[in-house]
């Protein structure tokens, strides 16, 4: 044939440096592209094969192959594909805005099934090997009887010419790229298998990779395997996969050796096409809330990590792959259009992980429980970040309580109706707040564990999301629950002392006070935190470098025991003017030792107390 000289019919001016520079955001994307053209050819031929169009007389491997060649400075991409005529390289590669995979569905769109998948389009995702090229070169075969073999190469992108290939013998496609001084990194065989690694991991054809600059020896009885995985588990039906296939998997996708809590295996043919794996990573602390990695897969080609607008921002804080070749990416396969789809599918995997999360409360509650601290912040985040997942799994909600045990809110507020209604008693430190547990217990009353970051804006989301429900602290105000049924006319004699003994004694130190009769005697006094005002003062500290013009304290109250043989003595005491300054230092270490066992002391209220601590013992020593 004779060698035949031409432009690329192109439709926008200077559209090459516009594909170099800004048409795809990761320069390395272009082995991605070529290696997805090479499945696309082998696709084709395939379907060709089950539509008849084709007898194959012996069974065919299918492969792709990648070649490292340092010395010549090439690297090629060759696949046992369709390949293409003289006519089919004028039409799909000369003329830009022409798609092979396009023009291929609609011509056998007829006899073809609904599914489509051919992976991409030989159109611009081939041009993406100029981003690394100072020449290209395609040599191709057809898979038509008696088609000659075509060589079509290009410097620069724009003028092209075509001749007989003598570099291939057999159907196919191979591409040679002659690597430009700025790209040497990929004649590197180690850098071409990282990106092949990350983007083609899971390509549903064969890839090999050769390094032809290392001589014979070197490469010789070498055990060759591919590159890749072929039928990646999400691909398989649940029922087929076992639980150790999925934690391999999950170890060799995320080159974690941490095993999962559980997973979801996403299987919709209907009405879109989605699979894929969600994990629950177990996490060992809250301070690694941050993103895992969810990889978003084009039937089974990469496209990106952590796609927001496909996966919601709580669910990024799980691992997995989702492949959806419904996704409608633009031509560079690395963005997301606008589309209604898109939010759809969204709203499905949310959907899911709801379903899934109801399943296991309903039929593997206890290993649900087990799970519930390491999927807790997970599940508080996304009622926070999406409401609607708040209202799927508001009942599979659980709160761990001051036996240990794991509750719904439903269940605590049934339990407490009588008690308290409506009214949600909760402890942030179980060491700092030991004191009012053992209350608790002691009057048979009941509180959740709240103590991870996340939960002061979880209560104030479920505060706001049902009506009436308050969440109050352990130590906020709980004179309502302690107060005695029925006073006498004595208890209130008795607690008008108390009250005016401490009032005169200690006065403004502290704003609040409250007498009542503790079924432990041995605690001479408690501080409760109004809730409000505790909230307040947070919020201030918080936004601490803002001006809101206002400050905020914790409003306290002191609790006095009038059960505790010290009140009663103080009592007892109160007029004897030798015993005044005793009066003063027993009221003042009562009110300390409440403090302290509430929050820590002020580095000067601390002084206080350890001096008034000596003279007390001073004293005790002298008597």
């Amino acid at each position: 044939m004779s060698i035949q000289k031409g432009n690329i019919s192109i439709h926008t001016e200077n559209i090459f440096p516009i594909i170099k520079k800004w048409l795809y955001s990761d320069k390395d994307i272009f082995i991605r592209e070529l290696i997805s053209n090479g499945c696309d050819a082998i696709s084709k031929y395939k379907r060709l094969i089950t539509l008849g169009e084709i007898n194959e007389e012996e069974a065919t491997k299918y492969k792709i192959i990648v070649a490292v060649n340092k010395d010549k400075g090439t690297l090629s991409f060759t696949d046992n594909g369709i390949g293409m005529t003289e006519e089919e390289v004028q039409k799909y590669i000369n003329q830009v805005a022409f798609s092979g995979a396009e023009d291929f569905f609609n011509k056998y769109k007829d006899k073809m099934e609904e599914n489509n998948d051919i992976i991409g389009h030989f159109g611009l995702g081939f041009y993406s090997a100029f981003m690394v090229s100072k020449k290209v070169q395609i040599d191709t075969l057809s898979y038509l009887e008696n088609s000659t073999p075509i060589k079509w190469e290009s410097e620069g992108g724009i003028e092209y010419e075509i001749s007989k290939s003598e570099e291939i013998k057999h159907r196919g496609t191979k591409i040679t790229l002659f690597i430009d001084d700025d790209s040497k990194e990929f004649l590197n065989e180690y850098e071409v298998r990282k990106v092949i690694d990350k983007y083609c991991s899971f390509l549903p054809v064969e890839i090999y990779i050769e390094d032809e600059s290392k001589k014979e020896d070197e490469t010789e009885n070498k055990e060759v395997t591919p590159l890749n995985d072929i039928n990646p588990l999400w691909t398989k039906s649940p029922k087929d996969c076992t639980d150790e296939e999925y934690k391999d998997f999950y170890r060799k996708v995320f080159n974690s050796f941490d095993e999962p809590l559980f997973w979801i295996h996403l299987n919709v043919d209907y009405p879109f096409n989605l699979k894929g794996i969600l994990y629950f990573p177990k996490l060992k602390n809250e301070f690694e809330l941050v993103e895992g990695k969810v990889k978003l897969y084009n039937n089974q080609v990469f496209v990106a990590d952590n796609i927001k607008e496909v996966i919601p921002e709580f669910l990024l804080l799980l691992k997995g792959v989702i492949d959806c070749p419904d996704l409608p990416l633009n031509v560079s396969r690395s963005f997301l259009q606008n589309d209604r789809d898109v939010s759809k599918i969204s709203k499905h995997i949310v959907k899911k992980v709801a379903d899934k999360l109801k399943s296991l409360f309903k039929n593997e509650r206890e290993e649900y429980n087990k799970f519930w601290d390491d999927i807790q912040v997970f599940i508080k985040y996304g009622c926070l970040k999406d409401e609607g997942f708040y209202d799927k799994i508001k009942d599979f909600i659980l709160f761990k309580n001051i036996s240990g045990e794991h509750i719904t809110l439903k269940d605590y507020l049934d339990k407490c109706k009588e008690k308290h209604e409506n009214k949600v008693f909760y402890i942030s430190d179980e060491k700092q707040q030991s004191q009012y547990i053992k209350l608790f217990k002691e009057y048979d009353l009941d509180a959740v564990v709240l103590n991870s970051t996340i939960d002061n804006h979880f209560m104030s989301f479920i505060e706001f999301k049902e009506n009436g429900v308050k969440f109050n602290r352990i130590d906020s105000d709980i004179s309502d629950v302690l107060k005695e049924k029925e006073e006498t006319e004595e208890n209130k004699e008795n607690k008008s002392k108390i009250l005016d003994l401490f009032n005169e004694v200690i006065g403004e130190k502290i704003k609040n006070y409250s007498v009542e009769s503790l079924k432990n005697e041995e605690t001479p006094a408690i501080i409760l935190v109004s809730e409000e005002s505790r909230r307040m003062a947070e919020m201030q500290t918080r936004f601490s470098g803002l001006d809101l013009g206002m400050n905020f304290e914790e409003e306290k109250t002191l609790v006095i025991n009038e059960n505790n043989p010290i009140i009663k003595k103080l009592v007892s005491i109160k007029e004897d003017e030798n015993k005044k300054e005793d009066i003063k230092l027993i009221c003042n270490h009562v009110l300390d030792l409440a403090l302290l066992a509430n929050k820590e002391l002020s580095t000067d209220e601390l002084d206080l107390f350890i001096k008034r601590s000596n003279e007390l013992m001073s004293r005790a020593i002298l008597l």
